[in-house]
Protein backbone atom coordinates (compact mmCIF):
# COMPACT_ATOMS: atom_id res chain seq x y z
CA UNK A 1 0.00 0.00 0.00
CA UNK A 2 1.37 3.43 -0.97
CA UNK A 3 2.25 5.98 1.68
CA UNK A 4 -0.19 8.88 1.49
CA UNK A 5 1.18 12.29 2.45
CA UNK A 6 -0.19 15.81 2.38
CA UNK A 7 1.90 18.98 2.10
CA UNK A 8 0.94 22.01 4.18
CA UNK A 9 2.93 25.02 3.01
CA UNK A 10 4.13 25.12 -0.59
CA UNK A 11 7.29 27.18 -0.11
CA UNK A 12 10.91 26.20 -0.73
CA UNK A 13 10.75 22.85 1.09
CA UNK A 14 7.19 21.95 0.08
CA UNK A 15 7.94 22.55 -3.59
CA UNK A 16 11.27 20.71 -3.42
CA UNK A 17 9.58 17.69 -1.84
CA UNK A 18 7.04 17.60 -4.67
CA UNK A 19 9.84 17.89 -7.24
CA UNK A 20 11.61 14.93 -5.68
CA UNK A 21 8.47 12.81 -5.46
CA UNK A 22 7.71 13.62 -9.10
CA UNK A 23 11.21 12.81 -10.37
CA UNK A 24 14.05 11.14 -8.44
CA UNK A 25 11.88 9.65 -5.69
CA UNK A 26 9.02 8.25 -7.78
CA UNK A 27 10.08 4.70 -6.95
CA UNK A 28 9.20 5.30 -3.29
CA UNK A 29 5.55 4.99 -4.29
CA UNK A 30 4.37 7.97 -2.24
CA UNK A 31 0.96 9.39 -3.10
CA UNK A 32 0.36 13.13 -2.63
CA UNK A 33 -3.14 13.33 -1.18
CA UNK A 34 -3.31 17.13 -1.34
CA UNK A 35 -1.42 20.41 -1.01
CA UNK A 36 -2.49 23.35 1.14
CA UNK A 37 -1.14 26.88 0.85
CA UNK A 38 -2.70 30.31 1.25
CA UNK A 39 -1.09 31.68 -1.94
CA UNK A 40 -3.04 31.63 -5.24
CA UNK A 41 -2.87 28.33 -7.08
CA UNK A 42 -1.65 29.94 -10.31
CA UNK A 43 1.26 31.51 -8.46
CA UNK A 44 2.15 28.25 -6.72
CA UNK A 45 2.04 26.35 -10.02
CA UNK A 46 4.29 28.94 -11.66
CA UNK A 47 6.85 28.85 -8.81
CA UNK A 48 6.87 25.06 -8.93
CA UNK A 49 7.39 24.96 -12.68
CA UNK A 50 10.10 27.65 -12.82
CA UNK A 51 12.66 27.58 -10.03
CA UNK A 52 15.57 30.04 -9.83
CA UNK A 53 17.80 27.50 -8.06
CA UNK A 54 16.90 24.13 -9.58
CA UNK A 55 15.73 25.29 -13.01
CA UNK A 56 12.49 24.48 -14.85
CA UNK A 57 10.57 21.40 -13.81
CA UNK A 58 11.32 18.63 -16.36
CA UNK A 59 7.67 17.84 -17.03
CA UNK A 60 4.22 19.31 -17.48
CA UNK A 61 2.66 21.56 -14.83
CA UNK A 62 -0.89 22.89 -15.05
CA UNK A 63 -3.19 24.77 -12.68
CA UNK A 64 -6.78 23.59 -12.86
CA UNK A 65 -9.90 24.19 -10.79
CA UNK A 66 -8.54 23.65 -7.26
CA UNK A 67 -6.09 21.13 -8.72
CA UNK A 68 -2.35 21.22 -9.41
CA UNK A 69 -1.62 18.78 -12.25
CA UNK A 70 1.96 17.46 -12.48
CA UNK A 71 2.64 15.26 -15.51
CA UNK A 72 -1.06 14.51 -15.72
CA UNK A 73 -1.43 13.60 -12.05
CA UNK A 74 -4.11 15.77 -10.46
CA UNK A 75 -3.31 16.85 -6.88
CA UNK A 76 -6.12 18.58 -4.94
CA UNK A 77 -5.03 22.09 -3.92
CA UNK A 78 -6.56 23.90 -0.95
CA UNK A 79 -6.17 27.45 0.37
CA UNK A 80 -7.33 26.86 3.94
CA UNK A 81 -5.86 29.08 6.66
CA UNK A 82 -6.87 26.59 9.37
CA UNK A 83 -5.67 23.14 8.37
CA UNK A 84 -7.98 21.44 10.87
CA UNK A 85 -10.94 22.32 8.63
CA UNK A 86 -9.70 19.99 5.88
CA UNK A 87 -10.49 16.30 5.60
CA UNK A 88 -7.15 14.47 5.84
CA UNK A 89 -8.59 11.07 6.70
CA UNK A 90 -6.40 8.41 5.13
CA UNK A 91 -3.28 10.61 5.15
CA UNK A 92 -0.41 8.75 6.80
CA UNK A 93 1.91 11.73 7.29
CA UNK A 94 1.23 15.43 7.00
CA UNK A 95 4.39 17.25 5.91
CA UNK A 96 4.09 20.52 7.83
CA UNK A 97 6.21 22.95 5.77
CA UNK A 98 4.76 26.35 6.66
CA UNK A 99 7.48 27.26 9.16
CA UNK A 100 4.75 28.30 11.63
CA UNK A 101 4.22 25.09 13.62
CA UNK A 102 6.06 26.03 16.80
CA UNK A 103 2.78 26.39 18.70
CA UNK A 104 1.32 23.03 19.86
CA UNK A 105 -2.18 23.98 18.72
CA UNK A 106 -0.94 24.82 15.22
CA UNK A 107 1.23 21.71 15.00
CA UNK A 108 -1.73 19.51 15.98
CA UNK A 109 -4.07 20.84 13.28
CA UNK A 110 -3.04 18.08 10.91
CA UNK A 111 -4.03 15.48 13.49
CA UNK A 112 -7.35 17.22 14.05
CA UNK A 113 -7.97 17.03 10.30
CA UNK A 114 -7.47 13.27 10.35
CA UNK A 115 -3.79 12.69 9.47
CA UNK A 116 -2.13 9.87 11.43
CA UNK A 117 1.13 11.75 12.01
CA UNK A 118 2.74 15.15 11.46
CA UNK A 119 6.33 15.81 10.39
CA UNK A 120 7.52 19.40 10.79
CA UNK A 121 10.15 20.73 8.38
CA UNK A 122 12.12 22.74 10.91
CA UNK A 123 12.79 23.22 14.61
CA UNK A 124 9.65 23.11 16.72
CA UNK A 125 9.05 23.05 20.46
CA UNK A 126 5.65 21.52 19.68
CA UNK A 127 7.21 18.29 18.43
CA UNK A 128 7.33 15.25 20.69
CA UNK A 129 10.85 14.56 19.43
CA UNK A 130 13.39 15.87 16.94
CA UNK A 131 14.73 13.06 14.75
CA UNK A 132 17.83 13.44 12.56
CA UNK A 133 18.60 10.42 10.42
CA UNK A 134 22.17 9.27 10.90
CA UNK A 135 22.26 10.72 14.40
CA UNK A 136 19.36 9.67 16.64
CA UNK A 137 16.80 7.70 14.61
CA UNK A 138 16.71 5.19 17.45
CA UNK A 139 14.37 7.55 19.35
CA UNK A 140 11.71 7.14 16.65
CA UNK A 141 8.76 5.35 18.24
CA UNK A 142 5.03 6.01 18.17
CA UNK A 143 5.23 9.82 18.35
CA UNK A 144 2.47 11.57 16.46
CA UNK A 145 4.25 14.92 15.94
CA UNK A 146 7.93 14.92 14.97
CA UNK A 147 10.40 17.58 13.86
CA UNK A 148 13.03 16.86 11.22
CA UNK A 149 15.24 19.55 12.78
CA UNK A 150 16.99 22.08 10.57
CA UNK A 151 19.07 21.65 7.43
CA UNK A 152 22.25 22.49 9.35
CA UNK A 153 21.38 20.07 12.17
CA UNK A 154 20.90 17.35 9.56
CA UNK A 155 24.35 18.16 8.20
CA UNK A 156 26.17 18.50 11.53
CA UNK A 157 24.61 15.89 13.83
CA UNK A 158 25.38 12.79 11.70
CA UNK A 159 28.99 13.94 11.36
CA UNK A 160 29.36 14.50 15.09
CA UNK A 161 27.72 11.16 15.85
CA UNK A 162 30.16 9.40 13.50
CA UNK A 163 33.18 11.23 14.93
CA UNK A 164 32.14 10.45 18.48
CA UNK A 165 31.52 6.78 17.70
CA UNK A 166 34.86 6.40 15.90
CA UNK A 167 37.21 8.65 17.84
CA UNK A 168 35.44 10.25 20.80
CA UNK A 169 34.72 13.99 20.63
CA UNK A 170 36.09 16.06 23.49
CA UNK A 171 35.10 19.52 22.22
CA UNK A 172 34.70 21.51 19.05
CA UNK A 173 33.42 24.55 17.21
CA UNK A 174 31.24 24.65 14.09
CA UNK A 175 30.67 27.51 11.68
CA UNK A 176 27.97 27.05 9.08
CA UNK A 177 28.73 29.06 5.97
CA UNK A 178 25.13 29.36 4.89
CA UNK A 179 23.46 30.73 1.78
CA UNK A 180 21.04 33.57 2.28
CA UNK A 181 17.39 32.78 3.05
CA UNK A 182 13.98 34.37 2.74
CA UNK A 183 14.26 35.70 6.29
CA UNK A 184 16.88 38.20 5.11
CA UNK A 185 16.07 41.40 3.19
CA UNK A 186 17.18 41.87 -0.42
CA UNK A 187 17.90 45.54 0.34
CA UNK A 188 18.84 47.09 3.68
CA UNK A 189 15.73 46.95 5.88
CA UNK A 190 15.11 46.84 9.63
CA UNK A 191 15.43 43.46 11.35
CA UNK A 192 15.83 42.54 15.01
CA UNK A 193 19.54 41.89 14.51
CA UNK A 194 21.23 44.96 12.95
CA UNK A 195 23.65 42.80 10.93
CA UNK A 196 20.74 40.84 9.46
CA UNK A 197 19.20 44.13 8.38
CA UNK A 198 21.74 44.30 5.56
CA UNK A 199 21.14 43.27 1.95
CA UNK A 200 21.51 39.48 1.76
CA UNK A 201 23.14 39.29 -1.67
CA UNK A 202 25.73 42.00 -1.02
CA UNK A 203 27.36 41.11 2.31
CA UNK A 204 28.57 38.25 4.44
CA UNK A 205 26.43 38.48 7.58
CA UNK A 206 27.48 36.94 10.91
CA UNK A 207 24.61 35.45 12.91
CA UNK A 208 23.62 32.49 15.08
CA UNK A 209 22.50 28.96 14.23
CA UNK A 210 19.64 27.01 15.78
CA UNK A 211 21.67 23.88 14.99
CA UNK A 212 23.65 24.23 18.21
CA UNK A 213 20.58 24.00 20.44
CA UNK A 214 19.12 21.21 18.31
CA UNK A 215 22.36 19.23 18.23
CA UNK A 216 22.45 19.25 22.03
CA UNK A 217 18.91 17.83 21.93
CA UNK A 218 19.63 15.23 19.26
CA UNK A 219 23.00 14.18 20.73
CA UNK A 220 22.66 14.72 24.48
CA UNK A 221 25.89 12.82 25.08
CA UNK A 222 27.71 15.76 23.44
CA UNK A 223 25.63 18.54 25.02
CA UNK A 224 27.77 21.55 25.94
CA UNK A 225 30.86 20.31 24.10
CA UNK A 226 30.26 21.95 20.70
CA UNK A 227 29.89 25.70 20.15
CA UNK A 228 28.79 27.21 16.89
CA UNK A 229 27.93 30.23 14.78
CA UNK A 230 26.67 31.04 11.31
CA UNK A 231 27.89 33.22 8.49
CA UNK A 232 25.28 34.00 5.84
CA UNK A 233 26.96 34.50 2.46
CA UNK A 234 25.69 35.94 -0.85
CA UNK A 235 24.94 32.69 -2.70
CA UNK A 236 21.45 31.34 -3.38
CA UNK A 237 21.99 27.66 -2.61
CA UNK A 238 24.38 25.14 -1.03
CA UNK A 239 25.92 25.72 2.38
CA UNK A 240 28.90 24.31 4.26
CA UNK A 241 29.76 23.05 7.75
CA UNK A 242 33.25 24.02 8.89
CA UNK A 243 33.96 21.95 12.00
CA UNK A 244 37.07 21.96 14.18
CA UNK A 245 37.15 19.23 16.84
CA UNK A 246 39.41 17.83 19.49
CA UNK A 247 39.31 14.02 19.28
CA UNK A 248 40.36 11.60 22.01
CA UNK A 249 41.70 9.04 19.55
CA UNK A 250 43.56 10.56 16.59
CA UNK A 251 44.94 7.38 15.05
CA UNK A 252 44.47 7.04 11.29
CA UNK A 253 41.67 9.61 11.23
CA UNK A 254 41.48 9.99 7.44
CA UNK A 255 41.13 6.29 6.65
CA UNK A 256 38.68 5.52 9.43
CA UNK A 257 36.57 8.60 8.72
CA UNK A 258 36.38 7.78 5.01
CA UNK A 259 35.25 4.23 5.82
CA UNK A 260 32.65 5.52 8.28
CA UNK A 261 31.21 7.92 5.71
CA UNK A 262 31.12 5.15 3.09
CA UNK A 263 28.97 3.09 5.46
CA UNK A 264 26.62 6.01 6.19
CA UNK A 265 23.20 6.24 4.58
CA UNK A 266 23.07 10.05 4.71
CA UNK A 267 26.64 11.31 4.14
CA UNK A 268 28.94 11.37 1.13
CA UNK A 269 32.59 12.09 0.34
CA UNK A 270 34.46 13.85 -2.44
CA UNK A 271 38.18 14.03 -3.14
CA UNK A 272 37.71 16.59 -5.91
CA UNK A 273 38.37 20.33 -5.43
CA UNK A 274 34.73 21.43 -5.69
CA UNK A 275 32.99 24.76 -5.22
CA UNK A 276 29.56 25.16 -3.67
CA UNK A 277 27.65 25.26 -6.96
CA UNK A 278 28.96 21.77 -7.79
CA UNK A 279 26.96 20.34 -4.88
CA UNK A 280 23.58 21.68 -5.97
CA UNK A 281 20.83 19.03 -5.86
CA UNK A 282 22.99 16.49 -4.03
CA UNK A 283 20.71 14.22 -1.94
CA UNK A 284 23.08 13.68 1.00
CA UNK A 285 22.74 15.48 4.32
CA UNK A 286 26.46 16.31 4.10
CA UNK A 287 29.25 15.67 1.59
CA UNK A 288 32.69 15.77 3.20
CA UNK A 289 35.43 17.52 1.24
CA UNK A 290 38.47 15.27 1.59
CA UNK A 291 41.07 17.86 0.44
CA UNK A 292 39.86 20.27 3.14
CA UNK A 293 40.57 17.95 6.10
CA UNK A 294 43.42 19.40 8.16
CA UNK A 295 45.23 18.09 11.23
CA UNK A 296 46.85 20.43 13.76
CA UNK A 297 48.81 19.51 16.89
CA UNK A 298 45.63 18.67 18.81
CA UNK A 299 42.71 19.68 16.56
CA UNK A 300 41.17 18.34 13.35
CA UNK A 301 39.34 20.54 10.84
CA UNK A 302 36.63 19.01 8.61
CA UNK A 303 34.62 20.76 5.88
CA UNK A 304 31.40 19.38 4.45
CA UNK A 305 28.96 20.69 1.83
CA UNK A 306 25.18 20.41 1.97
CA UNK A 307 22.38 21.51 -0.31
CA UNK A 308 20.22 22.95 2.45
CA UNK A 309 17.01 22.51 0.43
CA UNK A 310 17.51 19.38 -1.69
CA UNK A 311 19.30 17.29 0.94
CA UNK A 312 16.91 18.30 3.72
CA UNK A 313 13.86 17.54 1.56
CA UNK A 314 15.25 14.07 0.89
CA UNK A 315 15.53 13.50 4.66
CA UNK A 316 11.92 14.67 5.11
CA UNK A 317 10.83 11.97 2.66
CA UNK A 318 13.05 9.33 4.28
CA UNK A 319 11.74 10.12 7.75
CA UNK A 320 8.11 10.15 6.57
CA UNK A 321 8.61 6.65 5.17
CA UNK A 322 9.94 5.47 8.53
CA UNK A 323 7.13 7.15 10.44
CA UNK A 324 4.55 5.38 8.30
CA UNK A 325 5.90 2.00 9.38
CA UNK A 326 5.05 2.72 13.01
CA UNK A 327 1.74 1.36 14.32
Amino acid sequence: MALRVAINGFGRIGRTILRLLSTQRQADGIEIACINDIAPLDTCAYLFEFDSVFGPFPGRVEAGEEVLAVDGRAIPFHRETDLSRLDLAGVDVLLECTGHANDPAVAARGLAAGARRVLISGPSDAAEATVVLGANEAVLADQRILSCGSCTTNALAPLLRLLDDLFGVESGHMTTIHCYTGAQPTVDAPRGDPARSRAAALSMVPTTSSAMRLTDTVLPQLAGRITGAALRVPVASVSAVDLTVRLRDRRDVDTRLRAGVAASEVMGWTDRPLASTDLRARPESLVLAGPETLHGPDMTRILGWYDNEWGFSNRMIDLALRMALRP
